[in-house]
């Protein structure tokens, strides 16, 4: 990879995104991985090698988010489903959030198996939980002793923990939206199996091929990962 200097791209054309260079920048979007744990598909989206850590295009970046947010327009003006999929603390704040402005499911923190490649069983146990909240807010639980209701209440709770971001999941959804490609492994690996297009953020440690529609980018930043989720939250919520 050839020797450039990254701090070149802060003179670097605006793009239509709300999302400035030196944003993605000050965000450190363009820190990736180690050279020694770099993946060579990811060559292409790598503009320099800096005291062995790979640094990302931006110009790159910004072209491949915008591909994104076009195809999730498209998903979104059709009345799709997308699944926003958190599996790293630093994007779980920001994929709830993005997800709870577009009225589409998320999963956050982790991945239950068999989400989609057994969807029918998952979505039984969002019933269920949708049934104990009923029961819950219909005083049907007074009639029960103190600990029968404890009891009940911590069911609730671990229920609630795992399949609250699902109760908007009615059908296989159309796309997952995955926060880190590397950490998203099992997602990723389920949504191959059912079809489901994949758009991810992708570091330099990951393989591209995994994904329909990759966004490199560090996604090992909070700052950086909640820049890209806000920016994309903005552009599918603009009205026009």
């Amino acid at each position: 990879m050839e020797n450039k200097n990254y701090d070149s791209m802060l003179g670097m054309p605006e793009t239509t995104l709300q999302m400035t260079y030196e944003d993605m920048l000050k965000a450190g979007m363009h820190f990736g991985r180690k050279k020694t744990v770099f993946n060579p598909a990811m060559e292409k989206f790598v503009f320099t090698v800096r005291d062995g850590i790979c640094i990302i295009d931006l110009l790159k970046t910004q072209s491949q988010l915008g591909e994104a947010i076009d195809f999730l327009k498209t998903i979104v003006e059709k009345n799709g489903l997308v699944l926003f999929v958190a599996l790293t603390k630093q994007s779980v704040d920001a994929v709830k959030d993005l997800a709870t402005a577009l009225g589409m499911p998320f999963v956050a923190e982790r991945w239950l198996g068999g989400t989609l490649t057994n969807f029918k069983i998952i979505g039984g146990r969002v019933k269920l939980l949708e049934e104990m909240e009923k029961r819950q807010g219909s005083g049907e639980l007074d009639k029960y002793t103190k600990k029968e209701r404890t009891m009940f209440a911590k069911e609730l709770e671990k229920m609630t923990k795992r399949f609250e971001g699902l109760k908007k999941l009615s059908r296989l959804p159309d796309a997952i939206f995955v926060a880190s490609l590397k950490e998203g492994a099992l997602p990723v690996r389920e949504a191959k199996q059912m079809n489901v297009k994949i758009i991810s953020i992708a570091n330099t440690d990951a393989d591209p091929l995994d994904a329909d529609f990759i966004i490199p980018a560090n996604d090992r930043s909070k700052k950086s990962v909640d820049l890209i989720l806000e920016t994309i939250k903005k552009e599918l919520t603009a009205k026009s």
